[in-house]
């Protein structure tokens, strides 16, 4: 019997469901504090890697420079995030968060870990191992079939 079909269906459904009620603590939590999903977006970025050009930012959010350095000036007047000169070349800036960014994304990211905590608790001990040990699998067999690095 060929169980794909009913594989790639929950897989769509846990997809789907995770999606919405993982992020919803997320988006709630930024809305709160007056942020855009694209502004958002460059805090994550910021916190990932750290210190960056605005030309990666535009690459990470797939938009602009310009469209990238109207919202960094509305960061920065919020306080949240700090552009100053590349010491390698004086033409370009660099941005980087500020400690309220850093505040900010934290805040979002204990909302989010909070939905995971609480998943976690309505799980019997044998269905989280189960579910550790599917995730596992998943996580690697899509690292394996995918070129771009997650």
């Amino acid at each position: 019997m060929d169980n794909r079909p009913q594989f790639v269906e929950a897989m769509r459904e846990w997809a789907h469901t995770f999606m919405h009620l993982s992020m919803h603590g997320f988006v709630v939590h930024a809305k709160s504090q007056n942020l855009s999903m694209s502004q958002l977006g460059t805090l994550v970025h910021l916190h990932r890697i750290g210190t960056c050009a605005v030309g990666d930012i535009s690459d990470d959010l797939g938009v602009s420079n310009a469209a990238v350095s109207q919202m960094l000036d509305r960061l920065v007047h919020n306080g949240l995030v700090a552009r100053d000169e590349d010491p390698a070349d004086r033409r370009a800036k660099r941005v980087e968060l500020t400690g309220q960014g850093r505040k900010v994304i934290v805040g979002v990211m204990e909302q989010r870990q909070r939905w995971f905590e609480d998943l976690a608790d309505s799980l019997s001990a044998d269905e989280r191992q189960l579910t550790a040990d599917a995730l596992q699998i998943l996580a690697s067999k899509a690292r394996s079939i995918t070129e771009a690095p997650v």
